[in-house]
């Protein structure tokens, strides 16, 4: 059964919720660090000051918010295309397996056309790698690496 709902751009009435939501995104099993509520801030500052470099993005129905996502934008000098990663993905449990992520994904193929898309996800959050792999994404043979 797909949920009907509508997205938009994070606006300021939208912070408590979208950091207590992204302080449970960042405490779960499905990202890799834990981030910081000084880190929380600033990503949702950056998305609201219409930074070239990120957008947020809310899934609610009536007035009430399902989720969140937060994309940023990039270069892949590996395809040649502006690449949109899908940085943060969030929803709240009663929205999971109703259809939101791939209205979300082609949603993004509409405000973003032919860009490549490009997201991480654990290994062993199964039902989220299935769901991405049916929305057309293909596992990459790359470790990722980070310095600080």
């Amino acid at each position: 059964m797909t949920m009907k709902f509508e997205i938009r751009k994070f606006k300021e009435r939208d912070r408590h919720e979208i950091l207590s939501m992204m302080q449970e995104f960042y405490g779960s099993d499905a990202v890799f660090t834990n981030g910081s509520d000084e880190i929380f801030e600033t990503d949702f500052e950056t998305c609201l000051n219409n930074s070239p470099f990120l957008d947020g993005y809310i899934f609610y129905k009536e007035d009430k918010i399902l989720g969140y996502a937060m994309v940023a934008k990039s270069f892949s000098t590996e395809f040649g295309k502006i690449c949109i990663w899908i940085e943060d993905l969030y929803l709240k449990e009663y929205c999971r397996g109703k259809g939101v992520i791939p209205e979300f994904i082609n949603y993004l193929k509409s405000v973003y056309p032919n860009v490549i898309f490009k997201l991480e996800v654990e290994e062993e959050n199964s039902h989220a790698v299935h769901v991405y792999k049916k929305c057309g994404f293909k596992e990459l043979p790359y470790s990722e690496m980070i310095m600080n």
